[in-house]
């Protein structure tokens, strides 16, 4: 109840998504016939089953790349330097303020820290942290402020990686946050660099979840905290051998907008972790904390700066603008959580 108090009624649902899909994300000219249009923006992005492994997990990467090229300047110019949810009490109403969402993505990289139990002493601030899925830095930037720690950020994304280097040195920052094109899978670093390893909203995108977390955790120093902040999908009951086909159907049509690879839930997490033996394994579901984010930027794409930066953006950006509906509705049906994760590698 409190997660649907905040997001738009079901019944607005259906009719965002016609808005969508008609004229307010195609220039006039198309309005009458933009029938071939929709039908190339709603082709799927998921990869083909008779593919081989590798040639999926490279098309999927490369995707992934394309789609932040294309769409992480239009969410700079709308929402700032952080690419990520806003972390919101269930209690209090939120207002349609920008500069009020754009606190709340502060305060969920304060709250993932205070969660993780970063220590606030300055004596045993991190000194070292990895980003992980760095996005155009936002992150890395204020964790080297407030720890003075040098941090290392990756992505994929050319363009995220050149934006995120040029804001540090714009920022005064250029000896404190350095970033570079690499694999989360595969990352450029030698074992244990890193006393915080840093996952704000880039587990969803990788394609070996088990690859995934033990990278973060070869990277980590002995003692490093690792925190990983991800959507999932529900755990599953113990009764339960997967997601049901409705849900299952719900999840891929995001997947094929966003280029994700088949979801986990926060248990899947703790098993994997568990596996790693690392230690101080917390979760929490951040769900009803988050859901006054998607509506939020469902109506900034509808102002004339959202919707005319969407028209030229590409046709990545617009079937992700296309989707964000589904991912309201993942939320309110329980199938979609956001969780945090954190543990501790052991000394």
């Amino acid at each position: 109840m409190l997660l649907q108090c905040y997001l738009y009624p079901p019944s607005i649902l259906p009719q965002l998504r016609t808005n969508l899909q008609s004229s307010l994300f195609l220039p006039t000219r198309c309005r009458t016939s933009h029938a071939p249009l929709l039908r190339s923006i709603t082709v799927k992005a998921s990869i083909s089953t008779v593919m081989d492994a590798d040639a999926q997990v490279t098309l999927l990467k490369k995707g992934i790349a394309e789609l932040y090229d294309e769409s992480s300047g239009i969410w700079e110019a709308l929402w700032g330097d952080h690419m990520h949810h806003g972390f919101y009490d269930t209690d209090v109403k939120v207002s349609g303020s920008l500069s009020d969402h754009r606190a709340a993505q502060i305060r969920m990289i304060e709250e993932a820290l205070r969660f993780g139990s970063v220590p606030e002493d300055p004596k045993k601030w991190p000194k070292n942290v990895v980003d992980v899925g760095c996005g155009i830095g936002g992150s890395s930037r204020y964790l080297a402020k407030k720890f003075g720690a040098h941090c290392q950020g990756i992505s994929l994304s050319p363009f995220q990686v050149q934006r995120a280097n040029s804001l540090a040195a714009a920022d005064g920052l250029a000896d404190k946050a350095s970033f570079q094109v690499a694999d989360a899978l595969d990352q450029p670093f030698p074992d244990g660099q890193f006393d915080l390893v840093w996952s704000m909203e880039s587990g969803e995108h990788m394609p070996d979840k088990r690859k995934f977390v033990s990278e973060l955790a070869r990277v980590a120093a002995p003692g490093a905290r690792i925190i990983i902040v991800t959507w999932c999908h529900r755990n599953l009951s113990p009764s339960e051998e997967s997601l049901q086909t409705w849900e299952k159907a719900h999840l891929k049509k995001i997947c094929d907008a966003y280029y994700l690879p088949e979801w986990c839930s926060a248990a899947d997490y703790v098993e994997m972790l568990e596996s790693l033996s690392l230690q101080d394994i917390k979760t929490a579901d951040w769900s009803q904390n988050v859901a006054s984010f998607w509506p939020a930027v469902i109506r900034s794409a509808l102002t004339w700066k959202g919707l005319t930066s969407l028209v030229r953006s590409g046709l990545k950006t617009i079937r992700g603008a296309l989707v964000m509906p589904l991912m309201i509705q993942g939320y309110q049906k329980g199938l979609i959580k956001f969780a945090i994760i954190t543990c501790r590698k052991p000394e």
